[in-house]
């Protein structure tokens, strides 16, 4: 059965108490006589004392309980801490505090200031041109602009990774500055590493693309740049369409900088560093493959009929991490996917498949069967078409009285996350292809020891029998899992009460509207939870 509930740690038990006595003990004193008469530099008190994680872990409390004050927030701008998100309290940040931040906590390396909308640029600018020890900073949806950006590149020497995604005022323009400085005329954040630049829009006239080939090129680190432009950027650069974009005043042309990255002379071509990639369109894949040889994980859209035959031109020599998403109203066939899928092999530890049709009953178990390294798998697909006039499917015919322990060629010793939803599953769904999949579904667990999350939605098909084979398996299979959705799945409270019986680690299980789960069934599973005092949160609805 699942694991009774432990005691708690002595440190969170600590920690909440502080929590709870926060405003009573610690702040008041500092409310009343002190807040609003002074604005100090330095609080001594008792956080001066604790951890600088704690203080950030009571922060993080404070926050998500809605118990966090201003006084409270001064208290604990320590100076010894090293990582600090004020993204619990956007509301409660203001310039003020931001000037404290920049003045107290100089030893920081990670900040997020994540929705602190109300600190204003100059106040963002003076935080960063007093913390030059960032590694890490967070600046999305607040009012950072082509200054901020550029005392991010003059200052932050050190940062790896920066998150401006949603801002409002930063510009193609501004991210030129973040990358150049045209007054001292050399380039800047050397060591960045990660750029989420995500839902930024370019203003009428500005090309966003050639902004970021801009960044692409002149950043020498950078493994990943979040923005659903980069393709377009990527394909400028594999085409050599550079001299088209107009140079801005006092910065190098993307020609120059080309020149100054170009590879080695037997390389055709100058290569970048990126490691992931999303939004990537089928027609781009091929630019991607050619600048970008090192890529380790990629998120594709396939048009409505692209050819098969071109990805047999594709090297992913280092790919580990794939998803394809299908467009248009019923995807390819799961088969389609089954060339590429084969010619990556045991190199994959991610494979997500989204949006593509389950035609053939054996194309899951075949693309399974190519990755016997994944760690995490997920996929949703449209049921096969049902020939004209065919009524609902129903069961299938008849159970096997063993399941086939062969469909599937190879164990998955490192799977942890295994995730399965058939979209449309109103529509009638073959028996065969029913049967196959509760097949390959039964051998899938049986030969997933580590499986922690499993997530099986909108099956339209009995799964009793498959947790009845699975759960009488040697070993037994699930020891593992923490995490079972069945949501919209039709599913028995007989297999439930056979999960509750288990020797494993279940922590969450989510039954929310299965068919055959009824309210008395969910109030005895809460009974019994409750009376055993298991570690185990029940969802049905």
């Amino acid at each position: 059965m699942p694991r009774r509930k432990a005691v708690p740690a002595l440190r969170g038990l600590c920690l909440r108490s502080l929590a709870g006595h926060m405003q009573s003990v610690w702040v008041r004193d500092y409310s009343d006589r002190y807040l609003d008469e002074y604005q100090f530099r330095y609080v001594m008190g008792p956080f001066n004392d604790l951890a600088g994680g704690l203080v950030q872990e009571l922060i993080g409390l404070l926050g998500e309980s809605r118990r966090l004050t201003r006084a409270a927030l001064h208290l604990l701008l320590v100076p010894h801490l090293q990582e600090l998100s004020l993204r619990p309290c956007p509301g409660l940040v203001s310039n003020a505090i931001g000037q404290l931040v920049a003045v107290r906590c100089k030893s920081l390396s990670s900040l997020d200031l994540h929705g602190c909308s109300r600190v204003s640029a100059d106040v963002l600018v003076d935080v960063l041109e007093g913390l030059p020890l960032l590694c890490k900073l967070g600046l999305a949806e607040t009012q950072a602009n082509v200054q901020v950006l550029s005392a991010v590149g003059s200052c932050c020497r050190r940062l790896r990774e920066l998150d401006v995604s949603h801002c409002k005022k930063v510009s193609p323009r501004a991210l030129l500055h973040l990358a150049y400085d045209p007054l001292a005329g050399a380039l800047c954040c050397p060591a960045l590493r990660v750029l989420l630049a995500r839902g930024l829009e370019a203003p009428g006239g500005c090309d966003m693309a050639a902004a970021l080939a801009f960044v692409l090129l002149a950043l020498p680190r950078l493994e990943f740049l979040a923005h659903s432009a980069v393709p377009d950027a990527l394909h400028l650069i594999h085409t050599q369409q550079l001299g088209g974009a107009e140079a801005a005043p006092g910065f190098p042309s993307l020609e120059e900088l080309a020149r100054r990255r170009q590879g080695p002379a037997d390389r055709p071509w100058l290569t970048l560093p990126l490691r992931r990639v999303e939004e990537v369109g089928e027609p781009f894949l091929t630019a991607l493959c050619a600048v970008c040889p090192d890529v380790e994980e990629v998120n594709a859209w396939l048009g409505d009929a692209g050819p098969d035959a071109g990805w047999d031109g594709l090297r992913w020599s280092r790919l580990a991490h794939l998803s394809l998403a299908c467009a248009g109203q019923r995807g390819w066939a799961l088969g389609r996917a089954l060339p590429l899928v084969r010619s990556l092999g045991p190199r994959l530890h991610t494979l997500a498949l989204h949006g593509f049709c389950y035609e053939d009953e054996l194309s899951l178990a075949e693309l399974l069967g190519c990755c016997p390294c994944l760690r995490a798998f997920s996929t949703d697909l449209h049921p096969p078409p049902g020939p004209p006039g065919a009524g609902p499917a129903g069961d299938p015919p008849g159970e096997p009285l063993r399941w086939d322990a062969d469909l599937l060629p190879c164990a998955f010793p490192q799977l942890t996350r295994f995730s399965l939803a058939l979209a449309g599953a109103s529509s009638p769904f073959p028996a065969q292809h029913g049967l196959v999949l509760r097949a390959t579904l039964a051998s899938l667990l049986c030969r997933s020891p580590r499986l922690q999350s499993l997530r099986l939605l909108c099956v339209p098909f009995p799964l009793d029998a498959v947790f009845e084979a699975v759960l009488a398996a040697p070993g037994p299979p699930l020891l593992e899992l923490r995490e079972l959705s069945l949501a919209e799945s039709q599913v028995s409270s007989q297999t439930v009460w056979l999960l509750l019986a288990t020797d494993g680690h279940l922590r969450s299980l989510d039954l929310s509207r299965c068919r055959d789960i009824h309210r008395r069934d969910y109030d005895c599973f809460l009974q019994a939870v409750r009376k055993q005092r298991l570690d185990l949160d029940i969802t049905w609805e």
